[in-house]
């Protein structure tokens, strides 16, 4: 049986299905697309002005902190597992191995995948996360990763499903994904529909992930926004000084994307 039950919103019922147990939101004009490396090396200077390997000091600062985070979370790296869904060349599962986890990686793009195996040398698999089955592979790890990556896959049961079965009780999952409960969504609707991309089939928000993962029996244990972008708001909130628009967005998780950390409980 599926964890989703979706209906039509009610109020962009044109855009989006939403489930009526966790408020998770189904894109319904959502198309899939190849990931191969043209999509990975194109989308990324896009959206960055910047080449993903021009951008590897940013993203290995970024992973130092992410790694900084399940620490303060209870996670501890020496001898501990940790996969990556989604782990593009391998920059965070190279600082997490540094960190002292033995790492994994899954990815879709050859060029990534050659480039953290003979480079990097680090275990990664060309492979989607949806391809392995339970007969196959019945691993489990002490932290799963998944960065900007549950969006994009159709299936969003088989999703759920691996992540909840590859994660060792007590272990720990780290997301990072676009929120719907951010200025551009709660404020500015049209433009959030203009600008959304055509490959994400779902999106989440700290109240629908919370939901979510309780009912696969895990525990949000920190979550902030990823970005702030008051400009973007048009409610009374964009007017605010950027000091106290922020400590809202802390304190709510209110951002157009977001990252959280979970642990599986032990029972």
């Amino acid at each position: 049986m599926s964890l989703f039950q979706f209906l039509p919103h009610k109020k962009f019922s044109d855009f989006y299905e939403e489930c009526r147990l966790t408020g998770v939101l189904r894109y319904l004009p959502a198309k899939v697309r190849e990931y191969g490396d043209s999509y990975f090396m194109e989308e990324y200077s896009n959206q960055y002005k910047k080449s993903y390997y021009e951008d590897e000091p940013n993203l290995r600062s970024m992973a130092k902190r992410r790694l900084s985070v399940l620490e303060k979370v209870g996670a501890k790296p020496e001898g501990s597992s940790l996969l990556e869904i989604g782990s593009a060349a391998g920059f965070f599962l190279d600082e997490a191995r540094n960190a002292g986890y033995m790492t994994k990686g899954l990815e879709l793009s050859p060029k990534e995948v050659e480039y953290a195996q003979s480079v990097l040398s680090l275990a990664v698999d060309q492979k989607s996360v949806l391809a392995i089955d339970g007969n196959e592979w019945k691993e489990t790890f002490d932290v799963v990763a998944a960065f900007f990556v549950i969006e994009h896959i159709e299936e969003i049961d088989g999703i759920w499903e691996r992540i909840q079965a590859w994660t060792k009780p007590g272990g720990f999952l780290y997301l990072a994904v676009p929120s719907s409960f951010g200025p551009s969504f709660q404020t500015n609707p049209n433009a959030w529909f203009a600008t959304h991309p055509s490959d994400h089939f779902f999106d989440y928000s700290v109240h629908s992930l919370k939901k979510l993962l309780s009912i696969l029996g895990f525990e949000v244990n920190y979550v902030r926004p990823m970005s702030y972008h008051s400009y973007r708001d048009l409610s009374p909130r964009g007017k605010l000084p950027e000091w106290l628009y922020r400590l809202y967005a802390n304190s709510f998780a209110y951002g157009d994307t977001i990252e959280l950390t979970a642990r599986k409980l032990k029972h």
